[in-house]
Protein backbone atom coordinates (compact mmCIF):
# COMPACT_ATOMS: atom_id res chain seq x y z
CA UNK A 1 0.00 0.00 0.00
CA UNK A 2 1.16 3.68 -0.90
CA UNK A 3 1.53 5.94 1.28
CA UNK A 4 -0.93 8.43 1.25
CA UNK A 5 -0.30 12.06 -0.74
CA UNK A 6 -1.16 15.55 1.35
CA UNK A 7 -2.18 18.42 -0.53
CA UNK A 8 -2.54 21.29 1.79
CA UNK A 9 -4.89 23.98 1.09
CA UNK A 10 -4.09 27.50 2.31
CA UNK A 11 -7.02 30.38 3.20
CA UNK A 12 -6.11 31.72 -0.20
CA UNK A 13 -6.64 28.95 -2.08
CA UNK A 14 -10.36 27.60 -0.84
CA UNK A 15 -11.42 31.13 -0.61
CA UNK A 16 -10.35 31.41 -4.49
CA UNK A 17 -11.28 27.89 -5.26
CA UNK A 18 -15.00 28.67 -3.37
CA UNK A 19 -14.72 31.63 -6.27
CA UNK A 20 -14.19 29.31 -8.72
CA UNK A 21 -17.17 27.29 -7.68
CA UNK A 22 -19.70 29.73 -7.16
CA UNK A 23 -19.06 31.21 -10.77
CA UNK A 24 -19.71 27.85 -12.19
CA UNK A 25 -23.19 27.48 -10.39
CA UNK A 26 -24.05 31.30 -11.14
CA UNK A 27 -27.12 30.80 -13.60
CA UNK A 28 -28.12 27.73 -12.13
CA UNK A 29 -30.69 26.81 -9.83
CA UNK A 30 -34.77 26.50 -11.26
CA UNK A 31 -34.97 27.56 -14.16
CA UNK A 32 -31.07 28.97 -14.19
CA UNK A 33 -32.94 32.05 -11.21
CA UNK A 34 -30.50 30.74 -8.62
CA UNK A 35 -31.33 28.51 -5.65
CA UNK A 36 -33.97 29.15 -3.13
CA UNK A 37 -30.76 28.64 -0.96
CA UNK A 38 -28.10 26.36 -0.01
CA UNK A 39 -27.49 23.74 2.72
CA UNK A 40 -24.05 23.03 3.91
CA UNK A 41 -22.82 19.86 5.10
CA UNK A 42 -20.80 20.36 8.62
CA UNK A 43 -18.47 20.84 9.39
CA UNK A 44 -16.44 21.17 6.37
CA UNK A 45 -18.84 22.60 3.89
CA UNK A 46 -19.49 25.78 6.35
CA UNK A 47 -16.91 28.21 5.22
CA UNK A 48 -17.25 27.49 1.35
CA UNK A 49 -20.66 27.61 2.01
CA UNK A 50 -20.25 31.42 3.28
CA UNK A 51 -18.15 32.38 0.09
CA UNK A 52 -20.34 30.91 -2.22
CA UNK A 53 -23.22 32.31 -0.56
CA UNK A 54 -21.93 35.87 -0.65
CA UNK A 55 -20.91 35.42 -4.41
CA UNK A 56 -24.10 34.08 -5.32
CA UNK A 57 -26.52 36.45 -3.12
CA UNK A 58 -27.63 34.06 -1.21
CA UNK A 59 -29.13 34.38 2.13
CA UNK A 60 -30.96 31.48 3.21
CA UNK A 61 -28.80 28.80 4.37
CA UNK A 62 -29.40 25.50 5.99
CA UNK A 63 -27.01 22.98 7.39
CA UNK A 64 -26.83 18.64 7.43
CA UNK A 65 -24.55 17.33 9.88
CA UNK A 66 -24.01 13.46 9.20
CA UNK A 67 -21.14 11.95 11.05
CA UNK A 68 -19.09 9.16 9.28
CA UNK A 69 -15.92 9.23 11.38
CA UNK A 70 -14.58 7.94 14.64
CA UNK A 71 -13.78 10.56 17.14
CA UNK A 72 -10.26 10.22 15.79
CA UNK A 73 -11.24 11.51 12.62
CA UNK A 74 -9.34 8.45 11.42
CA UNK A 75 -10.82 6.52 8.14
CA UNK A 76 -10.55 3.17 9.61
CA UNK A 77 -12.85 4.10 12.24
CA UNK A 78 -15.68 4.64 9.74
CA UNK A 79 -19.07 3.15 11.27
CA UNK A 80 -22.44 3.78 10.36
CA UNK A 81 -23.22 7.12 8.93
CA UNK A 82 -25.58 8.86 11.22
CA UNK A 83 -27.25 11.97 10.58
CA UNK A 84 -27.14 14.43 13.38
CA UNK A 85 -29.22 17.39 11.93
CA UNK A 86 -31.12 17.64 9.20
CA UNK A 87 -31.95 19.89 7.00
CA UNK A 88 -35.76 21.18 7.59
CA UNK A 89 -35.83 24.16 5.81
CA UNK A 90 -34.66 22.54 2.51
CA UNK A 91 -37.73 19.99 2.24
CA UNK A 92 -36.74 17.40 -0.77
CA UNK A 93 -34.04 19.58 -2.27
CA UNK A 94 -35.71 20.89 -5.01
CA UNK A 95 -34.17 24.48 -5.97
CA UNK A 96 -31.63 23.93 -3.16
CA UNK A 97 -27.94 24.16 -3.84
CA UNK A 98 -26.13 21.28 -1.07
CA UNK A 99 -22.31 22.38 -0.80
CA UNK A 100 -19.19 20.28 1.19
CA UNK A 101 -15.31 20.79 1.08
CA UNK A 102 -14.93 17.53 -0.45
CA UNK A 103 -16.76 14.24 -1.47
CA UNK A 104 -14.22 11.92 -0.70
CA UNK A 105 -15.81 7.91 -0.78
CA UNK A 106 -19.27 9.16 -1.26
CA UNK A 107 -21.02 7.74 1.95
CA UNK A 108 -22.02 11.59 2.98
CA UNK A 109 -23.05 12.02 -0.24
CA UNK A 110 -25.59 9.29 -0.58
CA UNK A 111 -26.85 9.85 2.75
CA UNK A 112 -27.69 13.77 1.62
CA UNK A 113 -28.43 12.91 -1.77
CA UNK A 114 -31.21 10.32 -0.07
CA UNK A 115 -32.45 13.08 2.23
CA UNK A 116 -32.43 15.74 -0.56
CA UNK A 117 -32.76 14.20 -4.42
CA UNK A 118 -34.13 17.37 -5.62
CA UNK A 119 -30.96 19.36 -5.33
CA UNK A 120 -28.03 20.53 -7.19
CA UNK A 121 -24.42 18.89 -5.03
CA UNK A 122 -21.42 20.71 -5.67
CA UNK A 123 -17.70 20.64 -3.84
CA UNK A 124 -14.70 22.53 -4.32
CA UNK A 125 -12.59 19.29 -4.15
CA UNK A 126 -13.70 15.50 -6.25
CA UNK A 127 -11.75 12.19 -5.36
CA UNK A 128 -12.98 9.69 -7.92
CA UNK A 129 -15.05 7.29 -5.70
CA UNK A 130 -17.16 9.89 -5.03
CA UNK A 131 -17.10 12.16 -7.95
CA UNK A 132 -20.30 10.84 -10.00
CA UNK A 133 -22.75 11.78 -6.96
CA UNK A 134 -21.78 15.63 -7.42
CA UNK A 135 -23.41 17.74 -10.24
CA UNK A 136 -20.55 20.21 -9.88
CA UNK A 137 -17.28 20.34 -8.04
CA UNK A 138 -13.71 22.51 -9.05
CA UNK A 139 -10.90 20.21 -8.25
CA UNK A 140 -10.23 16.28 -8.90
CA UNK A 141 -7.35 14.42 -6.41
CA UNK A 142 -6.43 11.14 -6.75
CA UNK A 143 -8.42 8.78 -4.03
CA UNK A 144 -4.87 8.45 -2.31
CA UNK A 145 -4.61 12.16 -1.49
CA UNK A 146 -5.15 13.26 1.67
CA UNK A 147 -6.52 17.32 2.16
CA UNK A 148 -4.91 19.39 4.21
CA UNK A 149 -7.72 21.98 5.03
CA UNK A 150 -6.85 25.04 6.50
CA UNK A 151 -8.78 24.89 9.58
CA UNK A 152 -7.43 21.33 10.16
CA UNK A 153 -3.68 22.89 10.08
CA UNK A 154 -1.69 25.92 11.50
CA UNK A 155 1.66 27.62 10.68
CA UNK A 156 4.69 26.33 12.54
CA UNK A 157 8.21 27.13 12.64
CA UNK A 158 10.32 24.19 10.61
CA UNK A 159 14.05 24.23 11.48
CA UNK A 160 16.31 24.73 8.34
CA UNK A 161 17.30 21.44 6.19
CA UNK A 162 21.36 22.34 8.07
CA UNK A 163 20.08 21.88 11.53
CA UNK A 164 17.82 19.21 10.97
CA UNK A 165 19.35 15.36 12.28
CA UNK A 166 18.35 13.96 8.86
CA UNK A 167 21.00 16.12 7.08
CA UNK A 168 23.48 15.19 10.00
CA UNK A 169 23.25 18.77 11.62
Amino acid sequence: MAPPRYYTVTWDQLHRDAKALAWRLHGKGPEGGGFKGIVAITRGGLIPAAIVARELDCRLIESVSVITYGKDGEEQNRGEPTVAKSPVAAGDGTGWLVLDDLVDTGTTARVVRGMLPGAHFATIYAKPAGRPLVDSFVTEVSQDTWILFPWDTEPQFVAPIARSAAAGG
